[in-house]
């Protein structure tokens, strides 16, 4: 266990740093629309906050054993096997770390014009590196943020926090044994010796490593570690500096619309920790209780709203699902369509404005995230009408009047009354972004100040201790995510420079397959994708790979961008290893396979849905066109 005042230290560091994330883009923009001034760098400072956000909130995660995982609990293998396992991946998640660690070193040497090659040749170049930043050589870039700070101040959270998750990764092993916690200390001077005798890799070496990523990952290691681990491998094996890496993480989390991922997560979070979900059911049983499932109908539409906002990370599950399975249970229910439609809805509203999984998507992409979320319209609707159709069907079948309960207006104004303030929010972020009074990182920071001053300062549901509790939970979250996001851009720039995608798109060619053909098999590859893969490493790694080759067939990016996210939606549901499935096992203390069951019937008509999206464009492209 670590020492209560560095745990302490580091959650309030990553709390205020959050606060600042949402304070200083609302501060801009008070300042343009009130004072007529701008505030010089303000973007600048809030780009590489998103940085130090991303990295200490992963140091966070590493802390508390939060990292993101394909891989759930093997309680049911041999107890050496488990032993065995715990001791590898803790092992491996230190070792890669360390290796980024020192390519975070190599990126801020690299930027130092200042250390002359004659004192440069007196020290072995790996103790160089790891000395670097320290001060004890002459740091002569003379870039700085907001042009206040030097640019290798900001960078050097990269390292850092490498560092740190190395440090952790052996001080929190759970076996309190000190043997245990050498073994995996030895991940660093094993990392030292193995680039000191291979310069470069021997032959064959980074496909056995490669191998051995995957079954860690199957054993669970982070898939932070997996992606990060396999970018290290290939740089290695190509004679490219691994600094590559952080070069690129450093690229994508300082893009000027990343900062909206880590905002509209917290304003999920505001929403999820408070009573607000309370609120929204009582207004939506009101809407729908009156009818035969209409109570289901209800937690489809909350469940669809929360996800909106928390992403596809299974915390509309987590936060929810205690909540609501008792509501859908007393309603008459039976409890495996209860589970299965909370499971289910648990990645729902990916395609409804402010999604992150859309921003991320036209980010990458290169399109305009207004046109992205305009054609996410009908889709969207496609896709939450099927369930409440089910719902009321299944209320009609099974549950006969045991749920009725008369249309009341008074019950339905009062409701509305009471959940007023929180019923604004979505209108507080799309009047902001459709009305061009703010820029959409503003409209995030702008909901999360919106959020904040109705829900600790009106409904007071959220006092100080339990807004620094939910603080820093959303910064482990948003770690956990931003750090899968880096080390996959890193992965993504190796297989660009490697000319996978156009590789692809030449054997692509070859098959003289048509464009519903092809479709066909971007449709099984991406639900493959969405079963091994986080939704967000798989938009950094898959989106510039498959972009070419869609481009042959004349598919518009913005067509292309719904049947991706729809097709990593319906992945996080999908057995094996779907991600909301391992959630929802947790959540509610079920048999993964049973949940993968009990989800079967809500898979089966996102499938058909998905069928309808791919193969009739104008259910996107036409409604952009339409809003245009």
């Amino acid at each position: 266990m670590l020492p209560k005042i560095f745990n302490w230290t580091g959650n309030s560091i990553a709390a205020l740093l959050l606060l600042l994330m949402a304070f200083l883009p609302c501060s801009e923009m008070a300042g343009r629309l009130f004072f007529g001034y701008s505030t010089i760098g303000v973007a600048d400072f809030l780009q590489h906050l998103t940085l130090w956000v991303g990295l200490l909130g992963a140091v966070l995660a590493a802390r508390d054993n939060k990292h993101l995982r394909i891989a759930g609990d093997f309680t049911f293998l041999p107890k050496f096997l488990r032993v065995f396992a715990e001791h590898w991946t803790s092992f491996l998640s230190a070792a890669v770390c360390w290796s980024l660690c020192g390519a975070g070193i190599e990126l801020i040497t690299a930027e130092s014009p200042g250390i002359s090659e004659s004192f440069r040749h007196l020290i072995p170049g790996f103790i160089e590196n790891w000395l670097e930043p320290f001060g004890l050589f002459e740091l002569g870039n003379t870039l700085k943020v907001g042009g206040l700070i030097p640019i290798w101040i900001a960078e050097s959270i990269m390292p850092l926090g490498f560092g740190l998750m190395a440090l952790l990764f052996i001080t929190t092993f759970p076996n309190k044994s000190i043997w245990s916690k050498i073994i995996i200390a030895l991940s660093l001077p094993c990392v030292i010796l193995l680039s000191i005798i291979y310069p470069e890799a021997p032959s064959g070496f980074a496909l056995i490593g490669i191998i051995i990523l995957i079954v860690s990952a199957a054993l669970g290691a982070p898939i932070f570690v997996f992606i990060g681990g396999a970018a290290l491998l290939l740089f290695w094996s190509d004679g490219v500096t691994t600094s590559a890496i952080p070069v690129e993480m450093y690229r994508i989390v300082v893009s000027p619309v990343f900062p909206t991922i880590p905002l509209f997560t917290l304003a999920g979070f505001i929403l999820s920790e408070s009573n607000a979900s309370e609120r929204f059911i009582r207004v939506f049983q009101s809407l729908f209780g009156w009818f035969p499932g209409g109570v289901a109908v209800a937690v489809t539409m909350l469940c669809a709203f929360f996800t909106t906002f928390t992403g596809a990370s299974g915390i509309t599950i987590l936060a929810l699902g205690g909540l609501l399975l008792p509501v859908l249970l007393s309603s008459g229910a039976d409890e495996k369509f209860s589970i299965g439609l909370l499971t289910a809805t648990g990645s729902i509203g990916l395609l409804f404005p402010p999604s992150l999984v859309v921003i991320l998507y036209a980010v990458i992409a290169k399109i305009s995230i207004l046109d992205l979320f305009k054609a996410g319209i009908l889709p969207g609707i496609l896709l939450v009408l099927p369930v409440c159709m089910m719902c009321l069907w299944k209320g009609r079948k099974k549950l006969g009047n045991s749920e009725i309960t008369p249309f009341k207006t008074d019950a339905l104004i009062k409701s509305i009354w009471l959940a007023k303030w929180e019923l604004l929010i979505p209108v507080v972020a799309l009047v902001g972004i459709f009305g061009g009074f703010c820029t959409i990182v503003e409209a995030a920071a702008l909901t999360v100040l919106y959020s904040l001053v109705v829900e600790v300062l009106i409904y007071r549901d959220l006092g100080i201790k339990k807004l620094f509790a939910l603080l820093v939970k959303c910064s482990v979250l948003v770690g956990g995510v931003l750090i899968v996001l880096g080390v996959a851009m890193g992965l993504t720039n190796y297989l660009v420079d490697a000319q996978v995608p156009a590789k692809a798109a030449q054997w692509v060619i070859q098959q003289s397959w048509s464009k519903w053909e092809f479709l066909i098999a971007l449709n099984i590859a991406l639900l493959l994708a969405g079963c091994l893969m986080d939704i967000y490493s798989a938009l950094i790694i898959v989106v510039p790979l498959i972009l070419p080759i869609s481009a042959l067939f004349g598919i518009n990016p913005v067509h292309l961008g719904i049947i991706f996210i729809v097709n990593l939606q319906i992945g996080y549901l999908t057995p094996p290893v779907g991600m909301n499935l391992f959630l929802s096992a947790f959540r509610f203390n079920k048999p993964l396979m049973r949940i993968a069951l009990y989800v079967l019937p809500f898979l089966l008509l996102f499938f058909l849905v998905l069928i309808l999206i791919t193969y009739v464009p104008w259910i996107s492209i036409g409604i952009m066109e339409l809003f245009k």
